[in-house]
């Protein structure tokens, strides 16, 4: 077990537990094979020679085709090997899983993530940032009067209060507003 720390500050840092270093380190590693307690120099499995070294984990090998990641099992063979059972395997290699989905808004090519993608109110269709109110894209719901029936209801209040104001009334706050009382 490693030794910790110096005479003056006992709890910081530790010494090297491999023999010929026993160097004091500051920001020490513990080693979650064995259990010891390393330098920075000595911190990986094959730095100090750890049984666990010969352990790989879990590792996959990655289909160029499809994208889907394979598990290697223990003695399942080369990667081309690995790889070929997959393309014979029931689910199968298929090469229209790989491809991500494109804003459907004309001659917009941007890949849709979850980050830079929106749902149209409207159409229900998703589409990127750049392409999210529904004069951007070819909304369904844009020139049909049906499609304004249903942007109103979906409103709520805020969208009455917004009718109101159309037929000439004055511009109105919303009821929680109106009747909201401080002190």
């Amino acid at each position: 077990m490693a030794r910790r720390g110096t005479e003056a500050f006992p709890d910081l840092g530790a010494h090297c537990d491999r023999e010929d270093c026993n160097q004091l380190d500051f920001l020490p590693f513990d080693c979650d094979g064995c259990g010891k307690v390393f330098c920075a120099e000595h911190r990986t499995y094959l730095g100090h020679g750890c049984a666990r070294a010969a352990d790989q984990g879990r590792t996959v090998v990655v289909c160029e085709a499809c994208g889907d990641a394979i598990e290697r099992a223990a003695g399942a063979g080369t990667d081309a090997e690995i790889l070929e059972a997959h393309a014979r395997s029931r689910r199968g290699c298929d090469p229209a899983r790989k491809l991500k989905p494109r804003c459907p808004a004309r001659r917009c090519k941007e890949t849709l993530t979850f980050s830079n993608s929106s749902v149209c109110k409207g159409c229900g269709h998703k589409v990127c940032l750049k392409h999210r109110f529904p004069a951007d894209h070819e909304c369904a719901t844009r020139g049909s009067p049906a499609g304004a029936a249903a942007a109103a209801r979906r409103a709520g209040d805020c969208g009455r209060d917004a009718q109101k104001v159309r037929d000439g009334g004055g511009w109105a706050l919303p009821p929680l507003i109106r009747n909201f009382r401080m002190f």
